[in-house]
């Protein structure tokens, strides 16, 4: 399968506004308000949600495909905007929600609102391990709406967002509470600034002390959600696009590098061309494999399941390409590599976060596992 041109297209154009704005965003460690707006302007952050809502509908394989190349603008804004069309692609498979909450966020996420789920605590840690929210919703004293009070960290967008999808403990299961930006008692703490990765990524923690909100805003409580298919790739896409960002950055640093002892680029040298293929063959079988991935996915929940040794293969390969593919990028280029003068620094820390997120690590390789000794052993 081929990614839809016009997708990849519109990413590659908002690549370009955005660039220029990375280096200062990272140091300021800021996300940059020019991207948000560029951002719900295009409607990019509606990728996944469907065209009867406003959206574009595009598939996994489109938003992957465009998702690599906004990374190679920005990691940080490309990371903001990761978190939307994930959840929008996974409910528009598996709507959990409240209808008629569906349909309001998907056309306010068309119009351009920026949402994104709010579910990793301090104490808890991913909602992917399990576990119950600390953070809790209570109905209020006279019954009409709900009371929310706790603390979530890791939160993408931070002050940005427009609307973030709550966690909580609900009669002590998981429901999903609506908060609209400046609801009072919404306090934002800046977390994140300090981090070694998508500095501009604005992944703060927030803080809801007494939040109260209409009793319509708990739009869930699931009881066996579906594996998110999205999330993991859409992820993935994003450390791919730094990845091929570090790439571009040396192989241009390679071409202007001309020593005086040398006289003529480093380029030319078959130490830096062997270096620079090794880079160059590493991407192409990770992006291969992700596309490959993200092209299969049916969107049938009945293949969820099966499908999950597929993801963790891709996700596995792509982030831990992406991280020797920096450092490789790094060492070319020498002790310039980890100054300001170039981006690879940063690129290399970026691409770093791919590995805290699941499924990653000794899950993601006993996932591959079971499913090839599970497919030898029926046969």
């Amino acid at each position: 399968m081929v990614p839809n041109e016009t997708a990849v297209s519109l990413a590659q154009t908002i690549a370009k506004e955005i660039a220029p704005r990375a280096e200062m965003a990272d140091k300021m460690a800021a996300l940059p308000v020019e991207d948000v707006r560029l951002l719900q302007k295009t409607g990019y952050t509606a990728l996944s949600v469907p065209k009867e809502f406003g959206g574009y509908g595009y598939s996994l394989l489109d938003c992957v495909a465009a998702q690599v190349q906004l990374a190679q603008g920005s990691g940080s804004t490309a990371m903001v905007a990761a978190m939307p069309i994930q959840v929008f692609g996974l409910q528009r498979e598996d709507t959990n929600w409240r209808k008629d909450a569906y349909e309001q966020l998907c056309t306010a996420a068309a119009q351009g609102a920026l949402i994104n789920s709010v579910a990793s605590e301090p104490e808890m840690g991913s909602p992917s391990r399990g576990g119950l929210p600390a953070t809790t919703a209570v109905p209020t004293n006279d019954g009409s709406g709900w009371l929310l009070n706790g603390r979530k960290t890791w939160v993408t967008g931070g002050e940005h967002l427009t609307h973030l999808l709550v966690y909580a403990n609900v009669g002590n299961s998981v429901g999903i509470v609506v908060v609209e930006k400046d609801t009072p008692g919404l306090v934002w703490e800046h977390t994140w600034k300090d981090a070694l990765s998508l500095r501009a990524s604005d992944s703060h923690d927030v803080c809801f002390e007494n939040v109260v909100v209409p009793l319509e805003n708990l739009i869930d409580t699931p009881k066996n959600p579906q594996p998110n298919v999205w999330f993991p790739l859409i992820m993935a896409s994003v450390y791919m696009g730094t990845a091929v960002a570090a790439r571009n950055a040396v192989i241009q640093f390679a071409l202007e590098r001309v020593p005086s002892a040398l006289g003529k680029p480093i380029s030319t040298l078959p130490k830096i061309q062997r270096q620079i293929g090794e880079i160059d063959i590493a991407l192409q079988a990770a992006q291969a494999l992700l596309f490959d991935v993200a092209g299969e996915w049916t969107g049938k929940n009945e293949d969820r399941e099966a499908f999950l040794p597929r993801i963790a293969a891709a996700k596995s390969m792509v982030t831990e390409t992406a991280n020797k593919v920096t450092d490789k990028a790094l060492r070319i280029a020498g002790g310039t590599s980890i100054t300001k003068a170039l981006p690879l620094e940063r690129y290399f820390r970026d691409v770093r976060a791919g590995s805290m997120q699941p499924p990653s690590g000794d899950t993601a390789l006993e996932m591959v596992g079971r499913a090839a000794i599970a497919e030898l052993a029926v046969n």
